[in-house]
């Protein structure tokens, strides 16, 4: 087995906990209407967001994942007849402010102690991986964020991967790349990565041919994973 020398992430949902935003809003006061569909809204919107993707790169339409947000957000709040102009301006502005989960710093940190290079791949837009970045407080453990919008597509083409051995540098086996999305890691995992799926909510592996290398429920084990713990 080759020696891992980058470790590379997706963002939404492997880095980033993407129902943060439903949920703060949830909690304020006054929010009492919005408390009782919040968790089926933030699914949808979560599940539009890259059923949306999958549907644009295959339609060869592509727009930047900043529209494939907003347009998800609203087939959500339509869905659970939620019609408040005011709630959706503010869960797509938190969404430039999402949390990382709790282990991401440490575990980030981690890797760059022991020498190994690390980087997001992401359908993000530059800008909108750029406001997560800073406001999770991570940017000094990132070598670099990689976005689709580079090469135009969304994953899993595999023009994305591409992007990360164009700059690295490496070859697909020296990379351990982690995802919260089975298929993301599963085509990971096909295209020669090493790949590590976050399966924070215990679902069945995707059938598609073609599995991730090693399942965890979060990101505590990723050095060890990458040799250097």
């Amino acid at each position: 087995m080759a020696q891992i020398k980058v470790c590379v992430f997706d963002a939404y949902g492997t880095l980033f906990d993407v129902a943060a935003a439903a949920r703060a809003l949830a909690d304020e006061p006054g929010r009492e209407a919005f408390a009782e569909v919040w968790q089926q809204v933030a699914a949808d919107w979560r599940a539009k967001q890259l059923s949306y993707s999958w549907l644009r790169a295959v339609a060869r339409d592509h727009i930047d994942f900043w529209q494939v947000t907003q347009d998800g957000l609203d087939w959500a709040l339509e869905r659970s007849d939620v019609a408040e102009p005011e709630l959706r301006e503010a869960l797509l502005g938190l969404y430039w402010q999402l949390a990382a989960y709790p282990e991401v710093p440490e575990m980030l940190a981690a890797l760059k102690q022991a020498g190994l290079q690390t980087a997001i791949l992401s359908n993000g837009s530059p800008e909108m991986l750029k406001g997560a970045v800073e406001s999770a407080g991570i940017g000094g453990v990132l070598d670099a964020v990689l976005s689709v919008e580079d090469v135009g597509i969304f994953k899993p083409d595999v023009r994305v991967y591409d992007m990360v051995g164009a700059r690295f540098g490496c070859a697909p086996e020296e990379v351990l790349f982690v995802s919260s999305n089975g298929w993301d890691a599963a085509f990971g995992a096909a295209y020669g990565f090493d790949t590590l799926w976050v399966n924070r909510a215990g679902e069945p592996v995707d059938r598609l041919g073609t599995q991730p290398g090693r399942v965890a429920a979060d990101l505590t084990g990723v050095p060890t994973i990458a040799g250097v713990a």
